[in-house]
């Protein structure tokens, strides 16, 4: 039976998350040594001269003789190594040919709880193509630590991915311009001071309501006329940057995996088909969310229950599809025009909408009409081992 932690470690590897980082990667090779001495058969001349037998039965002489041959292997294995060429230690989690689609523009939702940071929204890759991770407020694992980005590099004819990271100091991310404190190299949207981190409300949207810890420094914002929105490092089209001194420091530091929330966002963003970039063209219509696990984010792993199970046929798929961006596309709109925020009016209106999708999405998966092709393709399939 697997625990919890192993699907949990499944669910990053599938993901993407768990990857080799080629900085650190260079000391991870391992050689296997195999040694085999078999005292039974010693050499003719060793049976046959003078005391051989008897020598090969001293514990003595068979202890030097095992020892010799393990520093022979050793020697070999380590020659071995020092050849190698440093190619074959980097490794990475997904790697394909088409480039991903440009950074959307969006607002970011205010902070809701003090202590949580920002976490950039960014393209994945999954079987239907990439798809949009929402930017999203998380708990880091602990005090002190920031998320420094994944991003993805060209290099050997493909788009590899590199996965993101907590840690003491934010590393290098390809220098891609998530925004919001995220400009490229290092982070500017807020500073650990003591236990409590302090939010740079120049860069990051802050309700200074409810969060006091805040200060303002203009100073970090660098006003462009033209944002660069390309989402990978090298290759044609791409961003030509290379790690800081700072950042390759960073990147030998000690690394925390994303927590299981984020693991989770990036495997609901993976259900909804408003994020497939073959459905949205580079423009989703949740591009960030103030919250894991947010009522949109419930509705549409429903939907996708229902169309995996086959309780839902593809027009009825479509029809809650569409009612859900409709009502994503009115509150992106909502708080476009309201710095990002929503109204009590206006967050009132939302929840109806949502209580009546909620409502259709149950009379839908529990009406008489099936998918009849999905039901058949779930009997067909062997039962896998929980």
């Amino acid at each position: 039976m697997r625990t919890k932690s192993e699907d949990h470690r499944n669910l990053q590897r599938k993901l993407g998350f768990l990857s080799i980082r080629p900085e650190k990667s260079e000391h991870r090779r391992r050689i296997q040594i195999s040694v085999q001495v078999r005292p039974e058969q010693p050499s003719r001349a060793g049976r046959n001269g003078p005391c051989g037998e008897t020598l090969w039965r001293d514990p003595v002489v068979r202890k030097l003789i095992l020892l010799r041959t393990l520093f022979l292997g050793l020697s070999i294995a380590v020659a071995s190594l020092a050849s190698a060429p440093a190619k074959a230690q980097i490794a990475v989690g997904i790697s394909i040919r088409l480039a991903p689609p440009a950074i959307p523009v969006y607002v970011q939702p205010p902070c809701p709880v003090e202590g949580y940071l920002w976490t950039p929204g960014y393209w994945a890759y999954g079987d239907t193509g990439y798809y949009w991770v929402p930017g999203v407020w998380v708990a880091p694992p602990r005090v002190g630590l920031l998320w420094t980005p994944g991003y993805w590099a060209w290099g050997g004819g493909v788009y590899a991915w590199h996965a993101g990271y907590w840690g003491p100091h934010v590393g290098f991310y390809g220098g891609v311009n998530y925004g919001f404190g995220y400009g490229g190299v290092g982070f500017f949207g807020g500073e650990w001071r003591g236990g409590r981190f302090a939010y740079n409300t120049a860069v990051v949207n802050v309700n200074t309501t409810v969060i006091h810890n805040t200060y303002v420094n203009k100073t970090v914002i660098v006003n462009n006329t033209t944002v660069n929105r390309t989402s990978f490092n090298g290759g044609p089209g791409g961003i030509a940057a290379r790690p800081t001194q700072a950042e390759l420091v960073a990147s030998h530091e000690a690394h925390v995996q994303p927590t299981a929330m984020q693991v989770s966002h990036q495997h609901m963003a993976s259900t909804n088909r408003a994020n497939f970039a073959s459905e949205n063209h580079g423009r989703p219509a949740t591009p960030a969310m103030s919250r894991v696990n947010t009522r949109e984010g419930n509705q549409q792993a429903r939907i996708a229950n229902g169309v995996k199970s086959g309780q839902l046929t593809p027009r009825e798929t479509s029809h809650l599809e569409n009612k859900e961006a409709s009502i994503s596309n009115e509150v992106h709109n909502d708080r476009a025009a309201n710095g990002g925020k929503l109204t009590p009016q206006e967050r009132a209106q939302v929840n109806h909408q949502q209580n009546n999708a909620s409502k259709q999405i149950y009379n839908d998966k529990h009406n008489a009409r099936t998918d009849h092709p999905a039901q058949e393709r779930n009997a067909e399939r062997p039962n896998k081992p929980r």
